[in-house]
C-alpha cells in the first residue's frame, strides 16, 4: 500500500510546487554569488524575485498547470511580506491548523471544498425512483447540504455522506445531530467505501477525480444503480443523460448509465446547472 501511496503523493501538484521551490533554491544562491561578485545589489527583496522567477520557470517547463506560474513567482515575496509584518507566530500555526482541518489533503485528492446548491439537489431527487427505500451517498460532502436535503424530503431514504476534510465532516456532523436528522456522515474517503451498498451514488468533485471514480463505480455498483457526477463528465464514458437546472451562476450535472446510452438535451437557460447520469445495467 505505502509502495502505490508515495507516488501519488509525489505527483500531487502542490508537492511538486513544493519540490520545484526547493529545487530553485540551489540555483537562487548561485545567482546571488555572481551578483553579488559583480558588486550589484544583494537583499532579501532580490531573493525572493530571483526565487520566484525560477520557480515559475521550472513550474512552466514541468508543465504545471498556468496559475502554479503565478502562484510559484509570488510565494516567495509572499513570504518575505509575511517576515516584514512581524505577525505573532502562533497566527501562522493557528492558521495552518485551520485551513489544514478544512482543506485536508486536498493537494492529493485535487477536489477542493465547493458546494453545490438546492436546485441541483432536486433534479436528483427526482431521479429516485418512487415507492421504494433507497441508499443514497453523497461522496465528498463537505457541509452536508445534499446529504441533509435528501434525508428530509424522502424520510423512506438512507442518507448517507462521506467527508475526508475533519472540519467539513464536523460540521456536517453537528447539522444532523442538532436538527435530528436521519442522515448520516461518515468521516473518511469513498475510495474506501463500497459503491455497491447505494442506489444513487452522488459525487461533486473535480475533473481530475473522474477517472477514479468511474474505476470504481464500474468495478462495484450493482445494475440498476446510478452515479451522478456534477458539473464533470466522465471522459471515459458518455452520459445517459444530461439534465439541465436552472441555478443562478452553476454550471451543469450529467448523468450516465454503463452499458447503454439514453441521452437527451433540453435547450440551456441563460443560467444554468448540468447533472449527468450513469446507470449501470
Amino acid at each position: 500500500m505505502t509502495d502505490a501511496y508515495l507516488p501519488r503523493i509525489i505527483r500531487a501538484p502542490a508537492v511538486r510546487a513544493m519540490l520545484i521551490q526547493c529545487g530553485a533554491l540551489p540555483l537562487t544562491l548561485a545567482i546571488l554569488y555572481v551578483m553579488a561578485s559583480f558588486r550589484l545589489p544583494v537583499d532579501y527583496l532580490a531573493l525572493a524575485l530571483v526565487q520566484g522567477v525560477l520557480a515559475a520557470l521550472l513550474t512552466w517547463k514541468l508543465a504545471l498547470a498556468a496559475w502554479w506560474r503565478v502562484i510559484q513567482l509570488l510565494f516567495p515575496l509572499a513570504v518575505l511580506t509575511a517576515l516584514a509584518l512581524q505577525l505573532p507566530p502562533w497566527l501562522f500555526g493557528a492558521g495552518f491548523l485551520l485551513l489544514l482541518g478544512w482543506y485536508w489533503s486536498t493537494f492529493r485528492t485535487q477536489v477542493p471544498y465547493y458546494p453545490s446548491g438546492p436546485a441541483v439537489w432536486d433534479a436528483v431527487r427526482q431521479l429516485l425512483p418512487a415507492g421504494k427505500p433507497v441508499r443514497v451517498v453523497d461522496v465528498g460532502s463537505g457541509l452536508g447540504g445534499f446529504t441533509l436535503y435528501m434525508a428530509r424530503v424522502r424520510p423512506d431514504a438512507d442518507a448517507v455522506g462521506i467527508e475526508l476534510a475533519p472540519l467539513p465532516w464536523l460540521v456536517s456532523w453537528l447539522r444532523a445531530t442538532l436538527g435530528r436528522s436521519r442522515a448520516r456522515f461518515l468521516r473518511g474517503d469513498y475510495e474506501d467505501l463500497d459503491f455497491s451498498q447505494f442506489d444513487l451514488v452522488f459525487a461533486y468533485l473535480s475533473p481530475a477525480a473522474m477517472s477514479g471514480l468511474w474505476r470504481k463505480a464500474r468495478a462495484e455498483m450493482r445494475p440498476g444503480s446510478m452515479l451522478i457526477s456534477y458539473e464533470f463528465i466522465i471522459t471515459e464514458t458518455p452520459p445517459d443523460s444530461i439534465i439541465r437546472v436552472t441555478e443562478a451562476e452553476i454550471p451543469c450535472i450529467y448523468g450516465t448509465f454503463k452499458h447503454h446510452l439514453t441521452l437527451f438535451t433540453c435547450p440551456p437557460p441563460p443560467t444554468q446547472a448540468i447533472v449527468v447520469l450513469y446507470v449501470n445495467s
